[in-house]
């Protein structure tokens, strides 16, 4: 019970996520695949709407401090910037994409905060985001059973 509280707190987790939970559960845990799989995509998910809520609000907050409004702005310019040609050519569904992606700073956290960032509406962001969780969990899943299996 504990163990599977802490996989579910390490998906939950922003740095770490799914690609941190899943393997904790099969190697350090013993989990079987399925629910390693489950248990972190449950974690991974869990944050989402209360992130897709909330980031507009912190951001709108943090841009009306005076002392910060200039990084913000700045932080914000760029990260427009760096993947508006994305959004451009593939429109809501580059967030499946960028949150399938099992790769640092890519996943749920970031994801929403790009569905944020570029007006994504919520009542379309959740689930696109929740399936990029589901494709990210069964990447990470068949990458650490291959490994798992590799290392007999």
């Amino acid at each position: 019970m504990v163990q599977a509280l802490v996989v579910l707190v390490v998906a939950a987790s922003p740095v770490l996520e799914l690609r941190g939970a899943i393997p904790l559960a099969l190697f350090q845990y013993g989990f079987d695949p399925f629910s390693a799989y489950c248990l972190s995509v449950l974690g991974n998910v869990l944050p989402v709407p209360l992130l897709l809520l909330g980031l507009e609000k912190l951001l709108a907050f943090a841009a009306g401090v005076p002392w910060l409004q200039p990084a913000v702005d700045w932080w914000i310019q760029r990260t427009r910037h760096a993947h508006s040609k994305a959004f451009e050519r593939w429109g809501a569904v580059a967030l499946v994409l960028f949150v399938a992606v099992p790769l640092p700073a890519t996943g749920a956290w970031s994801g929403c905060l790009g569905a944020v960032l570029f007006g994504v509406p919520f009542r379309v962001a959740l689930p696109l985001i929740a399936l990029g969780v589901l494709i990210a969990g069964a990447l990470v899943t068949l990458l650490s059973v291959g490994a798992l299996s590799l290392a007999g």
